[in-house]
């Protein structure tokens, strides 16, 4: 690797870390608001702020005109994608652990192995299709299905909004290796803000009200239903500071996988699981039981070993390539 490639895959490691590190605080801040104001009233006053920030670094990035696209119809698709994930991931927050539901979306890269061979044509082999097995038990092992509902620390609806979330987040992703990363970072960022808006504006208008959240008593319906409400002036910075951290997250998730191989950078995602953890702790005095922590183990080594793979393959393909040369 020459020196050029070297420092590109260091300040994509820096800019993931700092994307993981800002989404465990936005994870944590929506789940703390997730009793009081409604999804969409949070999403759009997050992503508003955060797109008055993002459109600041397209004009330092090179101007409003970088905004402009051949392919709108493909970034639309995209950011449908993003929102299903956030919205299902969200609602998970409303009504189970932070940890467990961080940890069943990381079931992610296991999609993402699962859906590059039909879409990209990439080849997966059978250790891959081991992990991945091996990742999917954990997550069953965390649904916990030998329990009845009743002793169960969440619906099965609720613990598969986590699994939609990744699924969705897989999809998106394939999108993006298969369009390629030829928009800048604050570009791509800004059309999630947008889309964000517009979603969330659409559902004030169907549900702003709160006219279907009456007599409903599942959280994460409430948390979807509920009526819009003026935030309270201690709840305002927190709100804001959704905005501010929003445009990390965009920007710094965006530049990371543009700068380096998402193979030496995907890895690094998995430090979000001990921050959720570690919210979980110190604000709602929550700690994973032993099935919890097994499911964990067994979907973070998974995608560890998915993405590990992954990283050998390539180098194998580029040595062959340079014999071949010769």
């Amino acid at each position: 690797m020459d020196l050029a490639a070297q420092s590109r895959s260091v300040a994509g490691i820096v800019f993931i870390l700092v994307g993981m590190m800002a989404i465990s605080v936005n994870d944590m801040l929506i789940k703390a608001l997730s009793g009081d104001y409604a999804l969409h009233q949070i999403v759009f006053t997050r992503s508003a702020v955060g797109l008055m920030l993002t459109l600041a670094i397209v004009r330092m990035e090179g101007g409003f005109a970088i905004l402009r696209t051949q392919t709108p119809w493909l970034h639309l698709l995209r950011g449908l994608m993003v929102v299903v994930s956030n919205m299902a991931f969200f609602l998970a927050l409303a009504a189970m652990p932070l940890a467990d539901a961080t940890a069943l979306f990381f079931v992610a890269p296991l999609f993402i192995t699962l859906l590059s061979a039909p879409i990209l044509g990439e080849r997966v082999g059978p250790l891959r299709i081991g992990a991945v097995a091996v990742g999917f038990l954990g997550a069953v092992i965390m649904m916990r299905p030998w329990e009845s509902g009743d002793s169960a620390a969440a619906s099965r609806l609720v613990l598969l909004l986590p699994v939609l979330a990744a699924l969705t987040y897989a999809m998106m992703q394939v999108m993006t290796r298969k369009l390629g990363a030829r928009t800048p970072a604050s570009a791509l960022a800004a059309y999630i803000q947008g889309m964000f808006i517009i979603v969330s504006l659409g559902f004030f208008v169907v549900t702003g009200d709160g006219r279907f959240a009456e007599g409903v008593s599942d959280p994460g319906i409430r948390f979807l239903l509920r009526a819009w409400v003026w935030p309270a002036p201690d709840d305002w910075p927190v709100l804001i500071g959704l905005g501010v951290n929003s445009a990390v997250i965009g920007y710094c998730l965006s530049q990371a996988y543009r700068l380096a191989n998402a193979a030496t950078v995907a890895p690094f995602e998995y430090v979000e699981l001990p921050m959720a953890v570690f919210w979980g702790w110190a604000i709602w005095s929550h700690l994973p039981g032993p099935t919890v922590w097994l499911g964990m183990a067994l979907i973070a080594g998974a995608g560890l070993f998915v993405f590990l793979r992954e990283q050998q393959n390539a180098r194998r393909i580029a040595r062959a390539e340079v014999r071949g040369r010769y």
